[in-house]
């Protein structure tokens, strides 16, 4: 995969603000393991390899178990989520893919009843925040693994 531009070095400005989104999700009310399952499967969504190959490692690194980072596209199915994790992935799939009608009242009352109405609106800007990355690394074609070593994504043991 051939990078199409720098979108670092030409538009530091955007990036910045961007990477101090994604820093600030660090201080949501959303722990880091739901914020993991957030990107992987959004990543997942969008075809974007940089992220999903960034947010695995990321996940592992952290300890999340090998089998549930296999189930995030079969989240309905597996067993290996809890209530407030399915809630969270429904929020990420119906964000990343917004239906032409909106968020369904039954979607938002499902998800609504495992968060508060502050762990709802930080988990909405998480979502917000890896669509973003998704958005700018497919269209750029950021190759998957290309920042290992900056990022210390090498302890994964997964390159």
């Amino acid at each position: 995969m051939t990078e199409r531009i720098n979108y670092m070095k030409e538009s530091p400005e955007f990036l910045k603000k961007l990477m101090e989104l994604s820093m600030q999700e660090k201080e949501s009310s959303i722990e880091e393991s739901i914020r993991h399952l957030v990107h992987i499967r959004a990543s997942q969504m969008n075809g974007c390899g940089f992220c999903l190959d960034m947010h695995i490692k990321e996940a592992k690194i952290h300890g999340e178990r090998e089998l549930r980072l296999y189930h995030t596209t079969i989240w309905r199915e597996s067993t290996l989520f809890s209530p407030r994790e399915r809630a969270a992935l429904e929020w990420t799939e119906v964000l990343t893919k917004v239906p032409e009608h909106g968020v369904s009242d039954d979607i938002y009352d499902r998800v609504r009843g495992q968060f508060s109405e502050k762990e709802l609106s930080d988990l909405t800007f998480s979502v917000m925040a890896i669509n973003a990355w998704n958005c700018i690394n497919v269209a750029f074609k950021m190759a998957p693994g290309s920042a290992d070593k900056a990022f210390g994504l090498t302890k994964a043991g997964l390159s």
